[in-house]
C-alpha cells in the first residue's frame, strides 16, 4: 500500500519554511502505520533538509553560510532568469531534493526538536513538493 500527496507553497526570497506538521498530516493522512516517508522536492533551486526548527536564526545562519560557500556571482557559466538562479542550483545540489523518513506508529520519525524544512535558494516563487507514504 501507498500513498501520495502534492502541496503547493508560495516561498520568499532565499528563505526556509516549515513544513513539517503538513508532512505529518500526510502520513496520518495516509494511514500507514509502519513503513518509510519519502518527501520529494522537483525543483532546480530549492531543496530540503531536516534540522532544529525552534530556532529560526539558526535557519538564517544555514543560509548566511551557504551564501558563504556559493554566494551569488555573475561569472557562472550558465545563467538563467535571475542572479541567484546558478548559484541556486549549486546549493540545491549540496542540499539536495529528496528525503527519506521512518514512519513508526503512524508518525514520520523525527526527534523533539528536528523538523522537515523547504530551502529556497532563489524566489519568491510559487512551488511544490510530494509526499509518498509507503507501507512495509
Amino acid at each position: 500500500m501507498a500513498y501520495m500527496e502534492k502541496t503547493a507553497l508560495r516561498t520568499e526570497f532565499e528563505s526556509m519554511t516549515d513544513i513539517t506538521a503538513r508532512v505529518q498530516e500526510i502520513v496520518k493522512k495516509s494511514g500507514i502505520k509502519e513503513g518509510i516517508c519519502i518527501v520529494h522536492c522537483n525543483h532546480t533551486t530549492a531543496g530540503l533538509m531536516v534540522t532544529s526548527f525552534w530556532d529560526k536564526r539558526g535557519h538564517r545562519d544555514i543560509m548566511e553560510q551557504m551564501d558563504m560557500l556559493v554566494p551569488t556571482r555573475n561569472d557562472f557559466h550558465h545563467q538563467f532568469d535571475t542572479p541567484t538562479d546558478a548559484s541556486g542550483h549549486i546549493k540545491t545540489a549540496i542540499f539536495g531534493t529528496t528525503l527519506t523518513l521512518i514512519v513508526t506508529g503512524g508518525k514520520a520519525l523525527l526527534g523533539s526538536s528536528q523538523g522537515i524544512l523547504f530551502a529556497e535558494f532563489d524566489g519568491p516563487r510559487d512551488r511544490q513538493y510530494y509526499v509518498k507514504v509507503i507501507e512495509d
